[in-house]
């Protein structure tokens, strides 16, 4: 029996899962990752303590395992999320600011007045955010002396995935699912944007080399000595991989810590008018890269623990389903989480989290219920806006991640939607379309294979009828445009 293996290192946890031959979880290990939050606009993460938390989930997974049968690896992993480290020494300059972070607005609107920049950031698919890496690296620079002093000769800049392979294997190196969430990275060209590098001052031997998504990062250098890591992707590449969405207009949405849907857009370079991004969805060593449209949002699975966490209503995250069934519907109160703004349609990162339509009436399961039917709302617009992008209309939507044990929130899903919905029988698609994709490339396997991977375990369909359905819309558009312009 051979085996793969899959790093998960996401935003909230680490999770290392080993499969067998078949794609069978034979074991798994999985470590919570401590979140910073020095003021109300930053979120870090210790770079140290996300090498620890994989290093420990590898030794606690491959026990009693041979390793000469652990045939590849692959790695998936938070995007944008950035860090800067030595070239020389190894070690991190600082903590990492993590995707949710918003403290480089300043430097956001700063290149928003640069007529240079506008359209050399077009062809990066990406709007400027404080979500991408590019601001990020620029608060390194004009924040950290040691960046400063060392900026041309000692400083590697990376995402998360970076960070793991020059740790794991010695090497310098990213995928183009990761390079594309940088803002620095030209989709057309499929390399790294000399002219935006020069006009901001970033040297392009501090970035990592970019390689297609499936093939040789390295062989490990430690734990498992020689097992060669044959696959890097963002984690919503590697769900959009996992859910074998091979085919031009194939859709997944993934409920983490935030909410992300992908839609296969095939060879083609689709600029979205509807407020979507533009990325790679993977490529092949050797062929060309097949594009993606995306959606995201960044509190989904996240404004369920800010209900246990910050206004402490549930124990554990699994008790929310139960309390929001205490109550038939949402009492008419609205949930809007932009704790961090607003991202995929909307784009205003001057919004705020917000409740709307409390009254005397109104209790902890209306929230509770009006919290989950926020991810769904905000998915509905996710999805709206494909369809009109690509001028199609979805049958249905693969769906992955913790929360699809919600089956609240997945029949609610399925009717804001309208559209049925299809779990697979495996919920850990991310790992799996990673650790798969690994083991499909160091056997020279079409990616075909994948299909061999997956089953549909469970399917909603919508229940409700049209005016009920867009009445409940138009209350959730009315909270949205409430809650913009707040700062």
């Amino acid at each position: 029996m051979e085996y793969f293996l899959s790093i998960d290192q996401g935003t909230t946890s680490t999770r290392c899962i080993l499969f067998d031959q078949d794609g069978n979880i034979k074991n798994s290990h999985q470590i919570e990752l401590t979140q910073y939050f020095p003021d109300n606009k930053s979120v870090e993460h210790d770079p140290i303590e996300i090498v620890n938390s994989v290093n420990t989930s590898l030794t606690k997974v491959i026990e009693n395992i041979e390793f000469q049968n652990i045939k590849s690896i692959g790695i998936t992993n938070q995007r944008e999320t950035t860090l800067a480290w030595s070239r020389s020494t190894g070690k991190p300059f600082c903590n990492a600011i993590v995707w949710q972070d918003t403290r480089t607005q300043d430097i956001c609107n700063e290149l928003l007045t640069n007529s240079k920049l506008k359209p050399l950031f077009e062809k990066s698919g990406l709007p400027v955010a404080t979500y991408f890496s590019l601001s990020k690296i620029l608060w390194f620079i004009r924040n950290i002396p040691e960046v400063q002093k060392r900026l041309n000769d000692d400083v590697c800049f990376g995402t998360v995935d970076s960070w793991l392979i020059y740790n794991l294997t010695g090497n310098f190196c990213t995928d183009v699912t990761n390079a594309s969430r940088t803002l620095l990275f030209n989709l057309y060209d499929m390399e790294w944007s000399q002219e935006i590098l020069d006009e901001v001052g970033i040297p392009i031997n501090s970035l990592p080399k970019v390689k297609p998504s499936l093939s040789n990062f390295g062989e490990m250098k430690d734990i498992i000595k020689g097992v060669p890591v044959t696959t890097v992707l963002g984690d919503q590449q590697a769900a959009l991989f996992g859910q074998n969405c091979m085919t031009k207009g194939d859709v997944k949405n993934t409920y983490g810590t935030g909410c992300f849907a992908l839609t296969n857009t095939g060879d083609e370079i689709i600029k979205s008018k509807n407020g979507l991004l533009t990325t790679i969805a993977y490529q092949v060593d050797g062929e060309d890269p097949v594009y993606a449209l995306e959606g995201s949002v960044p509190i989904a699975g996240a404004a369920v623990q800010w209900l246990r966490d910050n206004l402490n209503i549930i124990e554990k995250s699994e008790d929310i389903e139960s309390l929001a069934m205490q109550e038939k519907d949402n009492g008419d109160v609205y949930f809007v989480p932009a704790f961090s703004g607003l991202f995929s349609p909307h784009w205003d990162e001057l919004a705020r989290g917000s409740i709307f339509g409390l009254t005397r009436f109104s209790n902890k399961s209306h929230i509770a219920r009006a919290v989950l039917e926020s991810v769904a709302f905000q998915t509905y617009e996710l999805l709206e806006s494909m369809q009109k992008d690509l001028n199609m209309e979805f049958e249905s939507v693969k769906v992955d991640g913790g929360m699809v044990n919600n089956n609240l929130l997945m029949q609610f899903q399925s009717d804001i939607l309208d559209k049925t919905i299809l779990s697979q029988d495996i919920n850990e698609i991310t790992s799996l379309g990673a650790g798969a994709a690994s083991y499909i490339y160091a056997n020279g396997y079409p990616i075909e294979k994948m299909n061999d991977y997956i089953s549909s375990s469970k399917s909603w369909s919508p229940n409700v009828t049209n005016d009920y359905r867009n009445k409940l819309l138009i209350s959730w558009n009315k909270a949205i445009e409430k809650s913009k312009n707040w700062l």
